[in-house]
C-alpha cells in the first residue's frame, strides 16, 4: 500500500507532534513547500502559486526538490485542490495523508473540508484523510463500514456533508436510520470497545476520531 503525504500551510501549531518523523514521499503545496524543506524533507513534487515565500525562500526550495515543480496557473482551484489532483494524477495512491490543512483561516479550513464534495475530487474520497494534532477525518462513500479506534483519540464524530439516511450500529450513542438533509455533526460520540460499524445510503460522510488539547 502506498501513502503520500501533503503539507499545505496551516498553523504550525496545529501540526502532529511527530511530523517530521512520519517518512514519505511528501509533497508540498505553496508555504507547506519550504516548510518541508525547513525540517529537512526533500518533497518529491511542490505545488502553488507561492504567493506566500518570497522569491528567495522559493529557490530554496527548488534547489532542495527532488521531483517537480507544479505552478498553480489560475484562481480556480486552490493550492491543495490542485495539490492533490495531481499527486493522484502522478502517483496513484492508495492513501493521501493531509496535514497543515486546519487551523488559521476559516475560509481555507472549509475549502480543505469540502474539497472531497467537488465532481472532481469525488472517486479520490476514500483515499484522503487529513490529520492535525488533535483530529483525523476520513472521508466515506455510501456503504458498511467497520471503522477502528485510533490511539490516543477518545471521542467520535459523525458529519454528514450531503443528504442521507445514517446508522450507527454499535456506537456509545446509536442511530437507526436518522435522516438528515442539511450537513450535521453528530458529534462527541464514542467507541464501545476498539471498534465501531455504521452505514448510510447516499452523499459523502466524514467520521472525525479526536482527543482534547493538551
Amino acid at each position: 500500500m502506498t501513502t503520500v503525504n501533503l503539507l499545505v500551510g496551516g498553523p504550525t501549531a496545529n501540526w502532529p507532534a511527530d511530523l517530521a518523523t512520519i517518512p514519505g514521499p511528501w509533497v508540498g503545496a505553496d508555504r507547506g513547500a519550504l516548510r518541508l524543506v525547513k525540517l529537512g524533507i526533500k518533497p518529491v513534487m511542490v505545488v502553488g502559486d507561492f504567493d506566500s515565500i518570497s522569491s528567495v525562500e522559493l529557490q530554496e526550495v527548488k534547489q532542495a526538490l527532488d521531483g517537480t515543480v507544479i505552478v498553480k496557473p489560475d484562481q480556480d482551484h486552490t493550492d491543495t485542490q490542485l495539490a492533490v489532483k495531481s499527486i493522484f494524477e502522478q502517483y496513484q495512491p492508495d492513501e493521501l495523508h493531509i496535514y497543515g490543512a486546519t487551523g488559521g483561516r476559516i475560509d481555507h479550513l472549509l475549502a480543505n473540508l469540502w474539497l472531497v464534495l467537488n465532481p472532481v475530487f469525488r472517486a479520490w474520497t476514500p483515499k484522503i484523510t487529513i490529520i492535525d494534532r488533535q483530529n483525523t477525518i476520513q472521508y466515506f462513500l455510501p456503504g458498511a463500514y467497520t471503522i477502528t479506534k485510533a490511539a490516543g483519540k477518545k471521542y467520535l464524530a459523525f458529519v454528514p456533508l450531503m443528504p442521507m439516511h445514517l446508522t450507527l450500529a454499535d456506537e456509545k450513542y446509536p442511530l437507526n436510520n436518522a435522516y438528515n438533509d442539511y450537513p450535521i455533526s453528530w458529534a462527541s460520540n464514542e467507541f464501545v470497545g476498539t471498534q465501531g460499524h455504521f452505514s448510510f445510503d447516499a452523499g459523502v460522510l466524514a467520521v472525525i476520531q479526536s482527543c482534547d488539547a493538551d
